[in-house]
């Protein structure tokens, strides 16, 4: 017999409403992982059956009566706002989210934004993408005449 079958038969045999057969005893017998779990489930069921359920009190079903009449009371004192609660918090949420987005996205009414405006970049060692290089160098390069100026005054400094 396999553990699995005998797991199957353990809740009947830790209470007693089975006997095991003579495969089952055997392998509980051999296999000490079985033969522990059922010992545990017994040890468990012994522990169950001492346990005792506290009494309810005496008042327990008064209370329990009253506050199903305050529950009741409350719902229909509610009425129309209570129901209405959730459709109008829903519809608010709605209008906030559409309001928030028109304003994050700046259309307002229509309104047109300018964008700013795209430049395309071309191929580095081509003649247009040689322009855009120097434009976009334009401060460093012009003092580049700053230090051309520089050596030749050192130039005529040197060389009276």
């Amino acid at each position: 017999m396999k553990c699995r079958e005998v797991r199957e038969l353990m809740p009947d045999l830790a209470l007693g409403l089975a006997e095991a057969s003579r495969e089952a005893g055997e392998h509980l017998r051999t296999c000490m992982e079985c033969g522990g779990k059922l010992e545990e489930l017994r040890k468990t069921m012994a522990l169950l059956d001492q346990w005792q359920a506290p009494e309810v009190s005496p008042y327990f079903d008064t209370r329990l009566k009253a506050r199903v009449r305050e529950e009741k009371t409350k719902a229909a004192a509610g009425g129309f706002w209570r129901w209405m609660r959730k459709p109008a918090l829903a519809l608010a949420t709605t209008l906030l989210l559409v309001a928030g987005l028109t304003w994050f996205r700046g259309d307002f009414g229509g309104q047109q934004v300018a964008e700013a405006p795209v430049y395309v970049t071309a191929q580095p060692g081509t003649p247009v993408g040689d322009l855009q290089t120097l434009d976009r160098n334009h401060d460093l390069l012009s003092n580049f005449d700053v230090l051309d100026d520089l050596a030749v005054q050192q130039d005529v400094n040197a060389n009276p």
